[in-house]
């Protein structure tokens, strides 16, 4: 991103923060973790400002990345923006393995290799704007190597906490981008009792899941840029792989964003929660027609993303999933894998086990009832494949034999 773009237009229309539980008002431009009910705080912004400001013509002109959509976006100047580069991802059929009307949008393609990169590079910005300096979380990988990344382009120091068993590549990532990384040996909640129990003596902020405003606001990015690819449309249903939710919760956060300004009508997509059966605590709740989801004990998946036993803003990934249609649904280990292989095998796309996922639950919705072939779906893969184990390929020539032509040809 050439930050020179931005500088002579970039404007600011925030208005203020706000509880997403009461509604309370809180100043922006103020340091801010939980509200003071302790849930997570949402920005607001002069939609009406924004509806005169921002037209789809003059979006249309603007490099393809992220920052696009600035007027709604809580930055307030092109100099406080920390960018490795995050341009908008591509939409990629499944014509081979799932049909044609299912899309994957793939965010692999982002730094760091996944979609936390969106919701930490504004975190960070946001974190220099306010002049913070010294930043912890916890992860499950993809989140603390965006984190370190995005801190030491921006001269802050960060701090990262990931369960032991968080794959070697994240934690090696998460080192070489200059985190100061350990490893704990319990789950992400654990992790997260740790940077919080750390604020005092430490002085660091803590940039866990939906305990900031301003993750939520990258992550919403995934929607805005999804509507302006389909031609300002939305598909029938989205699958979106749920640990907190931060960006199922922003997604639909920049639908109604879209509608208020004009962009959009009333026409939602149905938003599904996918998570593994291993840890499914908002699938629990959904089916029990709770508002919030208890710890999920003993959680355990392949696909290390969405184990998260407990989530603050299950109240809001809830909310969104009932108020849209949709539905909340849990698949097998076993299922993630096939998922993965098949479509790797099929149409050449590397799913990282958490997209698989989503792979995984749209072909179990489709043997439910609960959505048809007819539906446009869309699957969101979350990270680059290449940053996880993948089968054994384990055949070889010996070049200095006689080669089997047949045994080759029946591979």
């Amino acid at each position: 991103m050439n930050q020179s773009n931005l500088t002579a237009d970039i404007a600011n229309f925030v208005t203020h923060l706000e509880c997403s539980k009461t509604g309370q008002e809180i100043p922006a431009g103020t340091v801010q973790n939980l509200s003071p009910d302790g849930a997570p705080i949402l920005v607001r912004y002069d939609l009406d400002r924004v509806k005169k400001a921002l037209t789809k013509e003059k979006l249309a002109a603007r490099p393809t990345d992220l920052w696009r959509y600035r007027e709604l976006l809580p930055v307030s100047a092109a100099s406080h923006i920390v960018s490795l580069g995050e341009d908008m991802t591509p939409l990629i059929p499944l014509d081979n393995s799932l049909g044609s009307n299912v899309i994957v949008k793939d965010e692999g393609r982002l730094p760091t290799g996944s979609f936390k990169a969106r919701g930490l590079v504004m975190a960070v910005s946001m974190a220099k704007e306010l002049g913070l300096k010294r930043l912890a979380m916890p992860t499950n990988g993809n989140a603390g190597a965006a984190m370190a990344a995005y801190a030491r382009r921006g001269g802050m120091e960060a701090y990262i906490f990931c369960p032991d068993d968080t794959p070697e590549v994240n934690v090696r990532e998460i080192a070489l981008q200059g985190g100061k990384v350990w490893r704990v040996n319990g789950l992400i909640n654990d992790c997260g009792k740790i940077v919080a129990d750390g604020e005092q003596p430490m002085g660091w902020f803590n940039l866990s899941t939906l305990k900031e405003p301003y993750r939520i606001e990258g992550k919403k990015t995934m929607g805005l840029e999804l509507v302006e690819q389909l031609g300002w449309d939305v598909p029938d249903v989205i699958f979106y792989p749920t640990g907190g939710g931060t960006g199922l919760i922003g997604m639909w956060k920049a639908f109604d964003e879209l509608e208020q300004i004009g962009f959009i009508g009333s026409k939602r997509p149905r938003m599904v929660a996918v998570q593994a059966t291993g840890c499914a605590p908002i699938v629990d709740a959904w089916e029990k027609g709770l508002d919030h989801a208890p710890l999920w004990e003993n959680a355990h998946t392949v696909a290390a993303g969405i184990r998260v036993p407990i989530a603050i803003g299950d109240y809001l990934i809830l909310e969104a999933v009932r108020d849209s249609g949709g539905f909340a649904i849990a698949v097998e280990d076993e299922a993630i894998i096939e998922a993965q292989i098949h479509i790797g095998n099929e149409d050449g796309l590397l799913l990282c086990p958490e997209g698989a996922a989503t792979a995984a639950a749209y072909s179990q919705a489709l043997e439910q009832g609960l959505i048809n072939t007819s539906d446009r779906a869309v699957l969101f893969n979350c990270g680059n494949g290449l940053k996880y184990p993948m089968p054994p390929a384990d055949a070889s020539i010996d070049r200095h034999q006689p080669i089997d032509w047949s045994a080759i040809a029946s591979v």
